[in-house]
């Protein structure tokens, strides 16, 4: 059976979470100062999501018999694993602060005397947590929470509770003193501006400050059993007013880079400098065993090679900043009030504008393959966080990319299925079976069947002459299924391919690259008889025609 202890504190902390899920982009189209820590809500989401799974993990088992050290230990590595962005990791900090300071009185029930030593610790935690503590943000606004409590201490008629406490006396008593932490927190975010002029300047408050006092309201609301009460007066942007002022972007850098690190002996601290080398915003945090480590860098793989050596590195989370600003922006200029998650996306590897473009036009993210249609694992891991969905079917469109697409999928926190396939008109054509409303297993089963249902070819240039003397550099070169089946001059060559193609179809699908030497109407002259063509223009580099016969 469950520990009444411990389901009491879960369904607060879900309470916690629940209130910033229902605010999350509310948060999220706040001001980003003093960093550009992308969406804050989903970073503060994140690292409380952790939390709340891993007691589900723990549910059934008597606090006594996990032990209070064990508990806290879990809860704050959940936090700090879960954590991402600035606002995550700093979160978290909070979250490890209060868990060990609880941990460190057996036997005592939490009352005002502890929630008030816990706001203290998880206060000095984060603000040791950053190099540069600033205030007006999350860090003023937890350690305005601990002096509250701690000045309201000596008015109160029950500083303390014995073993012997009611439940419901309990939460009547947390409720008040959280009703004034609460208070304090309010207080502090709406100081915010005053501390730091660029947020004044913006008109808008800090939202990871902002956050944290949903969290609580949450709580709160728990504690009384009723509506987490209405937090008032908070700033928040305007549709006519641009979100990042030039001096807000205080990072020049592209991607918002977190991962783990696991091992033994670790020294956080010790590779810090290393890390402001290769980007800013950068926080190490964790004890000798687990580290977080949360920077800005345009090199996410040169700051996990750092680590290769001292330990094993995981959860990888690269989200693009960029983006993110991007969508923010349009977003609050349409004024949109749309809250929660596509339930699956789809994140393709592309390249070409209008190959792009039509990926596009069917809902999908697209990383940028580049001329060679060779993404990182850190570019799909960001597509994959810049989709926003709960779950993400990633079409490679290229074997030499599906291994980093595999690995993307193995190091990122959103449940992702890969279907490998081999080209662009493959994944394009394929992506009709694709529906969004659906999970992600029906999905890939979906879109799997789809691509077997397809042939693919295509006509590209012959970079250099052929050994066995069949054709010269410039030569068009044409493959059926990845077989070279003919080759020579343009128009030819697309001929032989299409006739290879369209055995046993009905439709091809003929997209023109950036240099297809024949236009539209050439194509359709050497399309074969009963053959319908769907002719488009993808502006792909290489392949002057890619094709797809159904």
């Amino acid at each position: 059976m469950p520990d009444p202890s411990l389901v009491r504190f879960r369904r607060a902390v879900a309470a916690g979470y629940g209130e910033l899920e229902r605010r999350r982009q509310e948060v999220n189209d706040l001001n980003v100062f003093p960093v550009a820590d992308g969406d804050t809500g989903d970073n503060m989401a994140m690292t409380m999501r952790a939390v709340l799974d891993e007691l589900d993990r723990l549910n059934g088992q008597p606090i006594d018999e996990i032990g209070r050290d064990e508990l806290v230990h879990a809860v704050a590595r959940a936090s700090l694993l879960g954590a991402r962005g600035n606002s995550g990791v700093i979160l978290s900090q909070i979250v490890r602060g209060a868990a060990e300071e609880l941990a460190s009185r057996p036997g005592e029930l939490v009352d005002p005397v502890l929630v008030a030593a816990a706001l203290a610790r998880a206060a000095d935690v984060a603000y040791d947590s950053v190099r540069d503590p600033a205030e007006g943000t999350m860090l003023s606004a937890v350690r305005a929470m601990g002096h509250r409590v701690a000045r309201d201490l000596a008015h109160m008629d029950r500083q303390r509770l014995g073993p012997e406490a009611d439940p419901a006396d309990q939460d009547a008593l947390l409720a008040d003193v959280l009703e004034a932490a609460l208070a304090a927190g309010t207080d502090a975010v709406e100081r915010g501006p005053d501390q730091l002029p660029v947020l004044r300047e913006a008109g808008v408050v800090d939202a990871g400050a902002y956050g944290l006092t949903v969290i609580v309201a949450g709580v709160l609301g728990a504690l009384k059993g009723a509506e987490a009460p209405v937090l008032e007066h908070q700033a928040v942007p305007h549709a006519d007013r641009p979100l990042h002022l030039p001096q807000h972007a205080s990072s020049r850098f592209r991607y918002c880079t977190n991962f783990a690190v696991t091992g033994d002996g670790l020294d956080g601290q010790a590779f810090v400098t290393r890390l402001e080398e290769l980007g800013d915003s950068v926080l190490v945090v964790g004890d000798p065993r687990t580290l977080k480590v949360h920077l800005h860098t345009d090199e996410p793989d040169a700051a996990l090679a750092l680590f290769e050596e001292v330990g094993d590195v995981s959860r990888l989370d690269v989200a693009d900043m960029r983006e993110q600003v991007a969508e923010r922006a349009a977003r609050l200029v349409e004024d949109s009030d749309e809250a929660g998650r596509a339930s699956c996306a789809v994140v393709a590897v592309a390249t070409g504008p209008g190959m792009v473009g039509m990926y596009e036009q069917l809902g999908a993210y697209v990383v940028d393959g580049g001329p060679t249609l060779n993404p990182s694992t850190y570019e799909i891991l960001a597509g994959i966080h810049a989709s926003g969905a709960h779950e993400v079917l990633v079409l490679p469109n290229s074997p030499n990319v599906r291994l980093a697409a595999e690995r993307a999928a193995e190091l990122s926190e959103t449940r992702v299925g890969v279907v490998p396939t081999r080209a662009q008109q493959a994944g394009l054509t394929a992506l009709i079976a694709f529906d969004s409303s659906r999970p992600l297993d029906d999905n890939v089963a979906a879109v799997t069947d789809a691509l077997a249902r397809v042939r693919v070819g295509g006509v590209a240039v012959a970079a250099r002459d052929d050994p066995d003397d069949r054709f010269r550099a410039g030569d068009a070169l044409g493959y059926a299924d990845e077989r070279l089946v003919a080759w020579g001059e343009p128009g030819d060559t697309l001929t032989a391919t299409m006739e290879e193609l369209t055995k046993g179809s009905e439709i091809i699908t003929c997209i023109a690259g950036a240099d297809a030497p024949l236009d539209r109407s050439a194509v359709e002259a050497v399309v074969p008889d009963g053959i319908e063509l769907d002719y488009q223009l993808g502006g792909q580099p290489a392949w002057w025609w890619l094709l797809g016969a159904e």
